[in-house]
C-alpha cells in the first residue's frame, strides 16, 4: 500500500469512529436532591420522585444520575450541602423546606425545585405561584394549613380530654412558631388548653413523650416537619410505649402503627417534583414552570393502634377515613 492511500485509509478509520467516541464521553446530567431529614423513612416519596422522573423520560443509572444530601436534620448543615451541590455543577436542585431555602441563598443560578407544606410566597420561595420568576419553582400540598384541622381531629377523637399535647422541633423556629399560634388559635375557639413541647433529637423526643404520659394531656399533636417525618417509625413506638394516642400528618406515621395521620399527599408532590426535574433536563425554565399545588387530604386511622391503645374510634372519624387499617 502505498504512503497516501495509507494516510487515508488512517483518516476515513478515525473520522468514522468519532461518532462512538461522541456516545462513549456523553455527559449525563447530574440532579442534586437535598433534604433536612435522613433517607431511613424517605423510601416511599422517593420512588414517587423516580416515578416522576421516569415520566418525564429520565431514570437513574442509565441517562441521569443523583447526588443524595441527607442533613440527618441538623440545620446547621444544610448551607454547607447546598454549597457542596453548586460546586459540583448540578443541573436542577430538589429540595424538601428548609433545603430549599438554604439551596436558594447558595445559588440564583442552578434550577431548583422545591416540595412544601408552607406557602412558598410566605416563606420566601417565590414572589407568585402562577409565574414564579428567577430560579426557582416547585410544589406545595399547603399542609401547614392543616394543623389546626389535626387539633379538631384529636378532640374529636377524646372528646373528654379537656387538654391537648403538641409536639414542635425547635430546629425550624420559624415554622415551630407559626404552627404554635394556628395551634393556639384553634385551642383558645375549642375551649381546650394546649401544652406545647418543643424537641430537637431523638432523646429529647422520648423525654417528652414520658412527660406527657405522666401529665393530663391525654392526646398528642406532632407537628408537621420534615424532622418528625424520617423518625415516623420512632414516634409511632414512642406513642405504643407510652399508651399515648397521637395524630400526625403523613401515612408513614399510621402505617409503622400510629393512631391517626391527616394530611395532603406528600407522595404525589415527589411524583410532582420529579416530572419537574425532568423537563427542566429537557431545557424547561423554572421560571415558566408555575408552582404546583396538591390538594388532596387523607384521613387515615389505624384500628390495630386504636385496639391496643384501648381507644373507641368514634364513628364520625371513621366514616370520614380515606383508609381504615384494621
Amino acid at each position: 500500500m502505498r504512503r497516501r492511500e495509507f494516510v487515508a485509509f488512517v483518516v476515513a478509520g478515525v473520522v468514522a469512529s468519532w461518532p462512538f467516541v461522541g456516545r462513549a464521553q456523553q455527559i449525563v446530567p447530574v440532579i442534586g436532591f437535598l433534604n433536612i431529614a435522613t433517607q431511613e423513612g424517605y423510601a416511599s416519596n422517593l420512588a414517587a420522585f423516580h416515578e416522576g422522573l421516569k415520566e418525564s423520560g429520565y431514570q437513574e443509572g442509565k441517562n441521569v444520575s443523583i447526588e443524595y444530601r441527607w442533613a440527618d436534620g441538623r440545620y446547621d448543615r444544610l448551607p454547607e450541602l447546598a454549597a457542596d451541590l453548586v460546586k459540583r455543577r448540578v443541573a436542577v436542585i430538589v429540595a424538601n423546606t428548609p433545603a430549599n431555602l438554604a439551596a436558594k441563598k447558595a445559588t440564583d443560578t442552578v434550577p431548583i425545585i422545591f416540595t412544601t407544606a408552607s406557602d412558598p410566597v410566605q416563606i420566601g420561595l417565590v414572589s407568585n405561584l402562577n409565574r414564579p420568576g428567577g430560579n426557582v419553582t416547585g410544589v406545595t400540598q399547603l399542609d401547614a394549613a392543616l394543623g389546626p384541622k389535626r387539633l379538631e381531629l384529636a378532640h374529636e377523637l377524646m372528646p373528654a380530654a379537656s387538654s391537648i399535647a403538641l409536639l414542635l422541633n425547635t430546629g425550624d423556629p420559624i415554622r415551630a412558631d407559626s404552627l404554635l399560634k394556628e395551634a393556639q388559635e384553634a385551642a383558645t375557639r375549642m375551649q381546650l388548653e394546649l401544652h406545647a413541647r418543643h424537641v430537637h433529637a431523638d432523646p429529647e423526643i422520648e423525654t417528652a413523650f414520658a412527660e406527657f404520659a405522666q401529665s393530663k394531656e391525654r392526646v398528642l399533636v406532632i407537628g408537621a416537619d420534615a424532622f418528625f417525618n424520617s423518625r415516623s417509625k420512632l414516634l409511632a413506638e414512642l406513642c405504643q410505649r407510652y399508651a399515648l394516642p397521637a395524630i400526625f400528618e403523613h401515612n408513614e406515621f399510621t402505617d409503622a402503627g400510629g393512631l391517626m395521620s391527616y394530611s395532603g399527599n406528600i407522595r404525589d408532590s415527589y411524583r410532582w417534583a420529579g416530572i419537574y426535574a425532568g423537563r427542566i433536563l429537557t431545557g424547561a425554565k423554572p421560571a415558566d414552570l408555575p408552582v404546583q399545588q396538591s390538594t388532596t387530604v387523607e384521613l387515615i386511622v389505624n384500628l390495630k393502634a386504636a385496639k391496643s391503645l384501648g381507644i373507641t374510634v368514634p364513628l364520625s372519624l371513621l366514616g370520614r377515613a380515606d383508609k381504615i387499617i384494621e
